[in-house]
């Protein structure tokens, strides 16, 4: 896959305009300015919600904010059943309309960023650093209206992690990411998680800058 970064992600840590190595490094960014990683999202969903297994495909952005220490978090997203369907009779494989296609866009603003990985899901090979942040969705759409899952305004709570290896040369800081729907303050589950689950929704970071 080609990497879209101008700036390579492997060279992260050693070019003098994107410090993003830690909290401190990016209070240090010029100016303050914004820092903007991208990447890709591509996983499913379990196979007891409704309609599912759902494959899930899509493009996502962080905004780091190193003035504020917060971020914002925006993922645009297609969705239909996997050939796992044709399995239990849900899906029909010579009708594609029986795979339920449809789009979801969620947003979260201004999160505080939490300089560790504590909490966040495990990967083999393991992840050896990176950042966090726990946020109130302000937005999650099903195709363009507020998703029939979802409370008006939207309750759910999405933490997302951003992880990679060692700040060494040949290694790429920041490779990973992952968005799971954590449940409330209450302690009941968010309502996305009805139809995304409650496992880490997992991608791919591509773009640093």
């Amino acid at each position: 896959m080609k990497l879209l970064s101008k700036t390579p992600i492997r060279t992260l840590c050693t070019t003098s305009i994107l410090l993003l190595c830690g909290a401190a490094a990016l209070a240090q960014t010029p100016r303050g300015r914004e820092v903007h990683l991208r990447g890709l999202l591509n996983d499913y969903t379990p196979s007891t919600v409704s309609g599912g297994p759902y494959e899930m495909r899509g493009k996502w952005e962080i905004v780091l904010n190193p003035v504020s220490g917060k971020a914002d978090f925006s993922v645009d997203m297609n969705m239909e059943t996997s050939d796992y369907g044709t399995q239990i009779g849900i899906v029909d494989p010579a009708n594609p309309a029986t795979r339920t296609a449809h789009t979801h866009h969620i947003a979260v603003a201004g999160a505080k960023i939490v300089w560790n990985m504590d909490g966040c899901p495990a990967f083999s090979p393991k992840t050896l650093q990176g950042f966090q942040f726990t946020g109130t969705v302000g937005q999650l759409t099903g195709n363009g209206s507020i998703a029939p899952f979802e409370t008006s305004p939207p309750s759910s709570v999405v933490q997302v992690c951003v992880t990679g290896g060692d700040f060494v040369p040949g290694s790429v800081p920041y490779s990973n990411l992952t968005m799971t729907f954590v449940d409330l303050s209450t302690g009941a589950h968010s309502p996305a998680a009805r139809h995304f689950g409650l496992q880490a929704i997992h991608g791919v970071v591509t773009e640093v800058n």
